[in-house]
């Protein structure tokens, strides 16, 4: 467990693929696609049933390369034309388009090129275009040059910064956690081994995400994964099973075909019963989106008449992995937001791994970058309030230290939680203050666990489908600075953690020796071969004699308040960027924004902030999107002024300040609990039963 990223082992002994994917057919106008889609998914459900009738093997079989030759050009032609046409019949069963069963130990150890599509989208030209509408203000002399104070160093602080330094200002984050980073914060153990805040994954449809680390030069620190969607086989303990995406096939149609061709999760009539409940989002988008927002994920699923199975099959995967709940708390919208996302983009769903820590690998570089324009990024440095003038403005930041802040503008990118807690009592009866009261984070706990032994490499993200666990990953196969040909280190996403996230135990109190023992009993099921029994952890009692696996360490991160809680009902209370304070700005990917809570939300919420004060700074109308109305139940309140409660606790504190840390004391306990007390016992109790 060495501190030296093993970046030149990895490269060694991996096979980077650098060959570009088939391309058939060009990115397809929306209007033209869903068409092509409708008529696609009767050939594909016809292409199911026949490869169902011909390939029915229990075990994986070879790939037939004559199917993969074949079978995306007739899909494509399939799309292009409306007529569905079969492949030959192969020369043996074949799993290339099929939904297939893996094992670790098929899996190839490789990275992939970067997708070819992920720049050949709207989404991606809008994030391009907007960035160079304020590069441009930063070429332009005559414009007013601000001072601006950032509260918080997260991702969407740093990229509020970025592009405003990019437009000319004069930004400075002031970040009271001693590591940047916020929700994707990270930091060394004893051993020099890196403990992250999450489990982080980059999508293709991350759009502002891809054009910052294009804008840092720094896209060669993504390791992009094969197009696939990998989840564990509850039935078959130790199995996996994939969604391939076809190369050469675009949006939507891959997606479709990806789903349809899949007979270990769902039957085809259960796909086809899902058909009446997506139509209406292919058509009127989000509009009707939008409107599900009252719904959760259960009760859109009922009103719809979809399987049940598809709740246990689909739904409990997406809902953990997007707001770490299950989907009887999910609003609807947010699984239908996603689709809708990654629907449109070919490469929408191909994932990326960065190639070690984020502080390291992507916000140091982001300090760099604006400290080289004229900005300063500080860190351990906590504001203890935001002080108004009598009109209501910021007329200074006092921090911790006692120093005074002062500047042209002022930017919040703090968590919702934390920044309920710092709003001014002159604000506090203002509706679009006071509509955040409708919000708040979700707790969340992430784990990493180091084996004596290399478990089954599965090189990508995994989806669990376990009651405890959401999504994982084998750290030591899919990243170069965790590399390790010898032992596995997995890094495990533990949820839904909490009655505040809907589950039935409040993990965010056990003690960590609890939280790891139902882990291992977990991980014991998804590997029943490997995991060996340990009289340490009682979960693993029943194992047999060919597990010869053993944890040899492990950390536990606690994220009392995550991203915000995405239940029924909470989208349309989300503040837009700009405020009725006329030198006060919001950012943070709870904000509105159109990428849900998540780094691509965090990024564009830093960078739609930047663009309000260059926007007032020039001169210039607000756009449309920076405003939104306030629904009318805030709006006819009747509220008493509240003081601001602060947050207490040291930098050291990582919870304190509404991001992730490990537990080892009365005194971590005492504060996660004082800054908020629904979230468990006092440190003394705690303390006790360790």
């Amino acid at each position: 467990m060495s501190a030296e990223p093993p970046r030149a082992a990895y490269a060694a002994h991996n096979d980077v693929q650098f060959e570009a994917p088939l391309q058939l057919l060009p990115q397809q106008p929306r209007n033209l696609v869903w068409p092509a889609l409708l008529s696609v998914m009767a050939g594909a459900a016809a292409v199911a049933a026949w490869m169902m009738r011909v390939s029915t093997p229990a075990r994986p079989q070879p790939i037939d390369v004559d199917l993969v030759d074949t079978a995306p050009k007739q899909m494509a032609m399939a799309a292009t034309t409306g007529v569905p046409s079969l492949p030959t019949a192969p020369k043996r069963p074949s799993t290339a388009l099929n939904m297939k069963m893996i094992t670790g130990d098929e899996t190839q150890q490789k990275d992939y090129a970067y997708p070819k599509q992920v720049k050949n989208t709207d989404n991606y030209r809008n994030a391009a275009a907007l960035s160079a509408k304020l590069k441009d203000d930063g070429k332009n002399a005559g414009l007013p040059k601000k001072k601006v104070a950032i509260i918080g160093g997260g991702l969407s602080g740093l990229a509020c910064a970025k592009y405003l330094s990019d437009a000319g200002h004069e930004a400075t984050v002031y970040e009271a956690r001693n590591v940047l980073g916020g929700k994707v914060s990270a930091w060394q153990d004893e051993d020099g081994d890196w403990i992250e805040t999450g489990l982080h994954i980059f999508f293709g449809a991350y759009p502002n995400v891809m054009n910052l680390f294009e804008e840092l030069d720094i896209e060669d620190r993504l390791q992009w994964k094969i197009h696939k969607m990998i989840f564990a086989m509850q039935e078959l303990p130790g199995e996996f099973t994939t969604f391939d995406f076809v190369p050469g096939i675009p949006a939507p149609l891959n997606f479709a075909l990806a789903i349809l061709m899949n007979d270990k999760m769902l039957t085809l009539s259960e796909k086809l019963q899902c058909l009446p409940a997506l139509l209406p989002m292919l058509i009127e988008g989000q509009e009707f989106i939008d409107k599900q927002d009252e719904l959760s994920c259960l009760e859109f699923m009922r009103k719809y008449g979809m399987p049940e199975r598809i709740n246990t099959e689909v739904f409990i995967s997406m809902a953990k992995a997007l707001d770490f709940i299950d989907p009887d708390k999910l609003s609807m919208v947010v699984v239908l937001t996603a689709m809708n996302r990654f629907l449109n983009e070919t490469d929408g769903l191909q994932m990326a791994f960065l190639d070690g820590n984020q502080p390291d690998r992507l916000c140091a570089v982001e300090k760099e970058h604006i400290e080289k324009n004229g900005g300063t990024v500080k860190t351990g440095t906590p504001v203890a309030e935001i002080v108004t003038n009598d009109d209501g403005t910021v007329k200074h930041l006092l921090l911790r230290s006692g120093e005074i802040v002062e500047a042209d503008e002022y930017v919040s990118a703090m968590p919702v939680d934390v920044f309920k807690r710092f709003i001014p009592e002159a604000w506090s009866t203002m509706p679009y203050f006071r509509q955040c009261d409708e919000l708040e984070g979700i707790p969340v706990i992430n784990l990493h666990m180091w084996f004596d032994k290399k478990l089954k490499q599965v090189d990508h993200l995994c989806f669990s489908r376990s009651p405890l666990l959401s999504v994982y990953a084998d750290m030591s196969t899919t990243c170069k600075e965790y590399w390790d040909t010898e032992k596995s280190m997995l890094e495990l996403v533990f949820a839904p953690c909490s009655p505040l996230a809907g589950g039935n135990v409040n993990w965010m109190s056990k003690t960590d020796e609890e939280i790891i023992d139902a882990t291992m009993g977990e991980l014991a099921r998804l590997f029943p071969l490997e995991i060996a029994a340990d009289d340490k952890w009682p979960s693993t009692k029943n194992q047999g004699p060919e597990g010869t696996a053993k944890l040899l360490k492990y950390a536990v991160v606690r994220t009392p308040r995550s991203v915000y809680a995405a239940i029924p009902g909470r989208n349309k209370f989300r503040p837009a960027q700009l405020t009725p304070i006329k030198n006060f700005t919001l950012a943070g990917d709870w904000t509105a924004q159109k990428f849900l809570g998540s780094m691509e939300g965090a990024t564009l919420a830093g960078k739609l902030a930047a663009e309000v004060i260059c926007d007032r700074a020039a001169g210039r109308p607000y756009q449309d999107y920076q405003t939104r109305a306030i629904q009318a139940s805030i709006q006819m309140g009747d509220y008493e002024p509240k003081k601001p409660l602060g947050v207490h606790g040291d930098i050291e504190n990582a919870i304190a300040w509404g991001a992730g840390m490990e537990i080892k004391s009365k005194g971590a306990m005492d504060k996660m609990v004082e800054n908020d007390p629904a979230q468990g016992v006092k440190g003394a109790e705690y303390v006790a039963r360790v």
